[in-house]
């Protein structure tokens, strides 16, 4: 499911209190159906010229997808544009609640801090990304919003999903315009 080493994977549980410390858990079994979706949505992204990240929100007790969505900041000039942000619109829409409790976000890349605050805000249960970002992520780099005290809900994140072959996507599309 995860081509990435035991070591590198990192499985966060959300915690009780703001602030308080991650701790470490096993990697659940889970459906691959759902990063294989957000992969198609980053393939879509690459080819319209966006920087290929897609994200996917489904519902954990039916396994139905609400929402999948990929990078549009170009194409609508709008530096919100995310994919994460564009699901969490579009998944909002579709159960007509501002919040997603009970529900996944399936990504291709690490969240930035925009990202993590509209997950963190928009309530969803868990995160699972592929890629890490070193550079522009919040969620184990960076701001590591999640771990803020001031962050008012904290999902489980599971990061390392398929790591190899989401870096490879964003790599491949970088050396393309270089």
């Amino acid at each position: 499911m995860t081509d990435a080493s035991p070591a590198r994977l990192t499985v966060r549980r959300a915690v009780p209190q703001a602030g308080a410390m991650l701790s470490p858990r096993p990697e659940p079994l889970i459906d691959s159906s759902p990063m294989e979706r957000a992969f198609a949505e980053a393939a879509s992204a690459a080819a319209r010229g966006e920087v290929p990240v897609g994200a996917v929100i489904v519902d954990p007790a039916t396994g139905a997808i609400l929402a999948a969505a990929s990078n549009r900041t170009e194409e609508l000039a709008d530096p919100t544009a995310h994919a994460e942000v564009l699901a969490i619109r579009a998944a909002c829409a579709t159960v007509g609640q501002p919040r997603l409790p009970g529900l996944d976000l399936y990504v291709t890349l690490e969240p930035c801090a925009l990202c993590a605050a509209a997950i963190s805000f928009a309530r969803l249960r868990r995160v699972y990304f592929g890629a890490y970002d070193p550079k522009g992520g919040a969620v184990e780099h960076g701001p590591r919003f999640f771990s803020q005290p001031t962050c008012h809900h904290a999902p489980e994140t599971y990061g390392g999903l398929q790591e190899r072959r989401a870096g490879a996507l964003l790599r491949d599309f970088f050396k393309e315009r270089r």
